[in-house]
């Protein structure tokens, strides 16, 4: 279930006022005079408001329905949660929706005989490297630095699960925590007003452009029609000159002066001059604003193309966030690449995090390797072998690691995708091509 949802879902109200589910430990805590906790089993001392990790992790059913929600939705993926549901006898779980897959899983959640502890086993299974790194805590405040350090590399989905069940976790850290992973859900949002922006901008410098070429085109007709008119006046004055000095040699007597005649010749051979280097200077105009007619469109072209793309990635990345926010009660059919793994070479750092985020929630396993700018190079053969398919933005990776991926994926006869850039869209836009793409390269 995508991030908004689940956000929208649990109102802070709601969650910051629900009071602990009852049991025995409760009523012991309670007899000790001990504060109930929203963790709803592991209560905050008044003496010691900083717990250390003496006490054992929290189990998935001890927390209140309203954090369950959240931690199906961010910590385990929708092959993960069908294969529990298919273990645990629920036979409509193969063709169910995430929808109904996300609430089945919520609702075991507090069953504690019922498959919580599946769910348990399963989101430990998964996230065994985070909770690894976190068990290092022993403090709130070493929790706290961890789960900070997790947000700024990306890595949500583990850091929120080993952090929730951290012994030394407290109250006021828990709604840090999920206060953090609220906000989260605005960046997909975020991205695709971006991108809507700059279409709009593409859009209206197209618009421009088109009325530019249009205004050139008109002044190179207007040209040429001048032109001509400018000869055919130049030649008729030509012929009524000629015709003029012929009547009025044929009236001079055989004594005449012929310097007339002479002076009369050399001034038509000026003017004629004159009117073919006009010619020639308007020709050279012509041929000016032809190049630059040429150079428009091309220009037209290109950005009528990158039009498309931005098109195409918005109808791709729309597509993908109707699958998280179900908007409207419809569920698109998910991508069919739960059988693949991306390689992803190059990117900024900052945003590996939602990349691999976007991929493990369409069942894709996810590789990352910098192109050798802190990892070495020597890896990446290894990788693209593991890989089924190859991606990198063109706009963020080295000269030497772009060759190295081209060449190996040629040898290897990996698909290779080439990203406009490094943002969310392109990534999404790619996901849906790569599982067509790759479709026709793995074996049936």
């Amino acid at each position: 279930m995508p991030d908004s949802i689940l956000v929208d879902q649990i109102s802070s109200s709601s969650f910051l006022s629900q009071s602990p589910p009852a049991g025995p430990k409760l009523d012991i805590l309670r007899k000790n005079g001990a504060a109930p906790s929203l963790l709803g089993h592991r209560p905050i001392s008044r003496e010691d408001e900083t717990p250390t990790a003496a006490e054992g992790r929290s189990r998935i059913w001890d927390f209140p329905t309203h954090l369950h929600c959240s931690i199906i939705g961010t910590c385990l993926s929708t092959a993960e949660l069908k294969q529990i549901l298919t273990k645990l006898g629920h036979r409509e779980a193969a063709a169910a929706s995430e929808h109904d897959l996300h609430a089945s899983g919520v609702l075991l959640a507090s069953q504690r005989q019922g498959g919580a502890k599946l769910l348990h086993k399963a989101l430990d299974r998964r996230h065994r490297v985070a909770i690894n790194q976190f068990a290092k805590a022993k403090t709130t405040e070493e929790v706290r630095a961890l789960w900070q350090h997790a947000v700024q590399q990306g890595e949500i989905p583990g850091a929120y699960w080993a952090s929730l069940t951290h012994p030394a976790t407290t109250d006021p850290l828990l709604r840090e925590i999920f206060a953090e992973v609220h906000m989260l859900s605005h960046l997909v949002g975020a991205a695709n007003r971006a991108d809507i922006r700059r279409l709009r901008q593409l859009e209206a410098d197209n618009a421009t452009l088109e009325a530019k070429v249009g205004r050139q085109q008109q002044q190179l007709r207007d040209e040429v029609v001048s032109r001509e008119t400018t000869i055919q006046q130049l030649r008729h004055s030509l012929e009524e000159r000629i015709e003029q000095d012929r009547n009025s040699t044929a009236k001079r007597s055989v004594e005449a002066d012929p310097r007339v005649l002479l002076d009369l010749i050399g001034d038509l051979r000026r003017r004629q001059a004159t009117a073919e280097s006009r010619c020639q200077s308007l020709g050279r105009q012509l041929e000016i604003c032809r190049s630059a007619l040429m150079t428009e469109r091309s220009t037209r072209a290109e950005i009528e193309k990158q039009d498309r793309e931005l098109r195409q990635e918005l109808d791709e990345i729309e597509a993908n966030l109707v699958g998280f926010s179900k908007l409207g009660g419809v569920d698109p059919q998910p991508l069919r690449l739960s059988k693949l793994t991306l390689f992803y070479v190059g990117g900024r750092q900052a945003q590996i995090g939602h990349l691999r985020e976007f991929a493990e929630r369409s069942g894709a396993v996810f590789l990352h390797h910098d192109g050798g700018i802190e990892e070495r190079a020597g890896v990446l053969q290894g990788l693209v072998g593991r890989a089924d398919a190859v991606l990198f933005p063109i706009d963020c990776v080295s000269h030497a690691a772009m060759l190295l991926v081209k060449r190996l994926c040629r040898q290897t006869g990996k698909p290779l995708l080439l990203l406009r850039s490094t943002g969310l869209a392109s990534f999404c836009a790619a996901l849906n091509r790569c599982a067509v793409l790759v479709s026709s390269f793995l074996p049936e």
